[in-house]
């Protein structure tokens, strides 16, 4: 195909209870009946933000990729024919967890899992308490409508994951998402020092995708949490990037929401035309990659 039907769907975390789940699943109907064909859901979207402290009796939450829940998600695929990337907290054996995410495609059939490679460890996100580092490398999933690259979060600040995604064809690269402000980090500040802090930061996080986008020659997606949870209040702002770096749409950072776009091939091909970067890559000069530092 030539051009797929991208959705982002912006929500709360925690749709395990009924009633969020059925709400999930309606979005996911919704975005169908609008023209979706590739559905990606937010990072850890069944719990809570349970990496917000380090607690053992959260381990209880991982599970395994036959939860009914991920059965209903890979019914509701077959019978839309929509692919859908849903972010789980995989229990892979006995005290082995990895923050994930399977594929969907429009059959139903899981494609495979990504597993989360960058594992971050700050106040309020204690993610290596809790995840194994990924181990499959990283993963572009050829479905019906087009070819997908899979990361999550913390992945989306380093380039090399980016690369090593675009360089196995991908049209798109998707990054779920649970990112925001830690209120602690504003106390003593005025408002306006506040609002400063938190938009500097939120600029970082939507720039680093769009030079993303740009250096691969790729769309970037990136589908965030939002609303309040602790300390944490996760910011939305969802967006699509074209292979430009051109920001195609975004929502808002106080409510839940669904955007669409459009994923052209042909924008894939005519920008690295323009700017072929992955012509140029002197791939024999870049050993140095593999060392944690080098002088």
């Amino acid at each position: 195909m030539n051009a797929f039907t991208l959705a982002l769907i912006q929500t709360q975390g925690n749709c395990l209870p009924a009633e969020r789940f059925a709400k999930l699943q309606e979005r996911i109907v919704q975005a169908a009946i609008q023209g979706a064909q590739v559905i990606v859901l937010p990072e850890l979207i069944f719990h809570d933000y349970f990496c917000i402290e380090e607690n053992a009796r959260h381990f209880d939450l991982a599970h395994g990729i036959d939860h009914p829940h991920l059965e209903e998600l890979s019914r509701l695929a077959r019978e839309r024919a929509v692919v859908i990337v849903v972010p789980i907290f995989e229990k892979r054996a006995p005290g082995l967890y990895h923050n994930s995410a399977i594929v969907y495609d429009a059959d139903g059939q899981s494609l495979g899992l990504y597993r989360k490679m960058h594992i971050p460890d700050d106040p309020g996100f204690y993610e290596k308490y809790y995840f194994t580092p990924g181990d499959l490398g990283f993963k572009t999933f050829q479905t019906r409508y087009g070819r997908i690259g899979v990361l999550i979060c913390w992945d989306q600040w380093f380039p090399e994951g980016a690369r090593l995604t675009a360089l196995q064809g991908c049209d798109v690269l998707v990054y779920p998402t649970a990112i925001g402000y830690d209120d602690r980090e504003t106390e003593g500040l005025s408002v306006p020092e506040a609002k400063a802090m938190n938009a500097k930061w939120l600029d970082a996080w939507v720039t680093a995708q769009r030079a993303h986008a740009i250096a691969n020659g790729v769309y970037v997606a990136a589908v965030n949490r939002v609303g309040k949870e602790g300390h944490l209040r996760f910011w939305g702002n969802s967006f699509l990037v074209d292979p430009g770096g051109a920001v195609l749409d975004h929502l808002d950072d106080s409510r839940e929401g669904l955007l669409l776009g459009q994923i052209k091939t042909s924008e894939v091909e005519m920008h690295r035309r323009i700017w072929p970067f992955l012509r140029d890559r002197r791939i024999d000069a870049y050993a140095d990659l593999q060392q944690r530092f080098s002088r």
